[in-house]
């Protein structure tokens, strides 16, 4: 797997999957745990969806 999701792009992604699992939890909602998926991406700094669209936001 080369890294597809760039520095500002994996941060973005952090943030927002750690808002939302917040959210889930603060309102004890189970559609929090979408935020895992954004998180998990920003962390491997490899996106799936990117692939089909050839899309790279890392500059390497």
């Amino acid at each position: 797997m080369k890294c597809n999701v760039g520095k500002t792009d994996r941060t973005l992604r952090i943030i927002a999957g750690l808002a939302i699992i917040g959210w889930g939890v603060a309102t004890g909602n189970i559609g929090g745990a979408v935020g895992i998926v954004p998180l998990l991406t920003g962390i491997i700094r490899w996106c799936p969806a990117y692939v089909p669209l050839k899309i790279s936001t890392d500059k390497a």
